[in-house]
């Protein structure tokens, strides 16, 4: 199994710690991985996207041209990453935010309220949680809820563990709303 991802949004979406999330649960199963973030020079607000494979055998290039599955927080994630991925590819883009749903007949497309999620929730900063939640559900062989829920400590900062608790509640959500969407 090799999977090769791009995970998109704005700065303070929580992109590029959905990547790590990702990465250090697979590493801990003893997969292979690799992690390339991207982000303008904004804190808050400005673009930001992670490249991110996870492989059961070497890997030979972090480099992803054609992407298998693509999660976009924001329309112009939509719009940059949907045309990149391969035919056959996941796209889970978050409806909540994004206003022009993708288009394209040969991808499974998969709608989620991530950032409404969040909100139900308290917060308007954990709509990245909903949407690994969501990929759990959709390809459970990239690494089990139990290996993400593990790795969420070592990497949230110690200063922000304390809304560890919401973001377990909103992985959760994610996965358990994900068997009622409609993948076409």
């Amino acid at each position: 199994m090799t999977e090769e991802l791009i995970i998109a949004g704005f700065g303070g979406q929580g992109v590029l710690l959905t990547g790590r999330l990702l990465c250090v649960a697979a590493m801990r199963l003893g997969k292979q991985v690799s992690h390339i973030p991207s982000y303008g020079a904004e804190m808050r607000g400005g673009t930001a996207n992670c490249s991110v494979v996870i492989s059961d055998e070497d890997i030979a290039s972090p480099v992803i041209e054609r992407p298998s599955i693509v999660i976009a927080l924001n329309g112009p994630s939509v719009a940059k990453f949907e045309p990149r991925l391969r035919p056959g590819g996941l796209l889970i883009w978050n409806s909540s935010l994004v206003k022009q749903a993708p288009t394209r007949s040969d991808l499974v497309l998969v709608s989620l309220d991530a950032a409404d999620r969040s909100l139900s929730e308290g917060t308007e900063r954990a709509a990245n949680m909903a949407a690994i939640g969501a990929l759990l559900k959709l390809k459970p062989d990239i690494v089990p809820m139990e290996a993400v829920e593990a790795a969420l400590d070592e990497v949230i900062s110690a200063r922000n563990r304390k809304h560890n608790p919401v973001n377990l509640r909103i992985l959760h959500a994610g996965y358990e709303i994900t068997k009622t969407i409609n993948a076409a």
